[in-house]
């Protein structure tokens, strides 16, 4: 099955969310079968080199949304830092900091539902140094407008990013102050504006292996450049502070099930990373992923460039080039 599997994807075929089914069901040696195709899938359309982002935390807390996953949800208790839109010399001094460390793409990542006008075109004028450093620009800005996005294209922006967080059905499990189909509309006003898109999902939330697949194909229709995957961190003080971390296995998995489903796309492991796989991070490579968020999250620490570039070549990849 999955050797037929396999040859499906190579070919370009693709696989159904029924054999999808069928490779969430693997475990013990299946499991491990499961990941070394997922690693030559990865190798035939990816090849070898491992994409790098940092991000910088550019606006913190009093978010009124209510994702109950985030440290700056507005129902979150969460002791963290809040403060308004950074100036542009701190983010800046943040994407130097990424570019010596090896990043080739840098995001601007900021709390709410959306920045204002005034807010925007601060982050327009900070792209352009971005840029100057050699760095991609990236942006997380939440659900902008079609004309907001256009606007930080023409500013010089590549790629914006909006998580999908987890299958539609799932959703308003985990937030209830926006919807599924308002992020799906970000992100098709991104691609009409011209913009590279980033949007994946973060797991552990309690979704089922359906809804992870459902992720998934939802993902595949709407063809983004870039898939992240996340794994919950459960923090103090959000509301789902109790749930407990994913077993690392199951968090391969789910690299090895996203490179199958989306096989021509970058598949880059961001947060929660080393606190779910721990001594097993060393084979997101080999379960399929071909890109890293590395340094710092947005309230949570990452993990040291060095350490992750080290890592890159003792899988024997390189880092892309910028």
């Amino acid at each position: 099955m999955l050797n037929r599997l396999e040859e499906k994807t190579l070919s370009g075929t693709g696989i159904t969310r029924d054999d999808a089914v069928l490779l969430s069901s693997l475990t013990g040696t299946g499991l491990i079968s499961l990941l070394s195709a997922a690693n030559r899938i990865r190798d035939h359309f990816r090849g070898g080199n491992v994409d790098l982002c940092s991000i910088v935390n550019a606006k913190s807390g009093a978010c009124g949304e209510d994702c109950s996953f985030c440290a700056q949800s507005a129902k979150s208790r969460s002791d963290i830092n809040s403060f308004p839109l950074l100036d542009r010399d701190i983010v800046l001094a943040a994407a130097e900091t990424a570019a010596e460390g090896g990043s080739r793409r840098f995001c601007i990542v900021t709390s709410g539902r959306r920045v204002s006008g005034k807010e925007l075109d601060r982050i327009c004028g900070m792209i352009s140094g971005v840029r100057a450093l050699g760095l991609h620009p990236c942006a997380t800005l939440g659900l902008l407008s079609e004309s907001d996005l256009l606007q930080l294209s023409q500013a010089g922006l590549e790629r914006y990013h909006n998580n999908l967080e987890s299958s539609e059905a799932f959703f308003p499990r985990i937030c209830t102050t926006h919807t599924f189909r308002e992020k799906v509309g970000t992100l098709k006003a991104a691609k009409a504006a011209g913009l590279s898109v980033c949007s994946g999902g973060i797991f552990g939330l309690g979704e089922s292996w359906e809804d992870r697949i459902d992720l998934a194909f939802s993902l595949k229709e709407l063809g983004p450049d870039s898939v992240p995957i996340n794994f919950l961190t459960p923090i103090a003080g959000t509301l789902l502070a109790s749930r407990r971390t994913l077993a690392p296995l199951d968090a391969l998995k789910i690299i090895g099930l996203y490179r199958f489903i989306l096989p021509q796309k970058e598949i880059r492991v961001c947060g929660g990373r080393i606190q779910t796989l721990g001594e097993f991070n060393a084979m997101i490579f080999f379960a399929g992923a071909d890109g890293l968020l590395t340094g710092n999250y947005l309230t949570t620490l990452g993990r040291d460039f060095r350490d992750d570039l080290q890592l890159i070549g003792q899988c024997g990849l390189t880092p892309s080039p910028r």
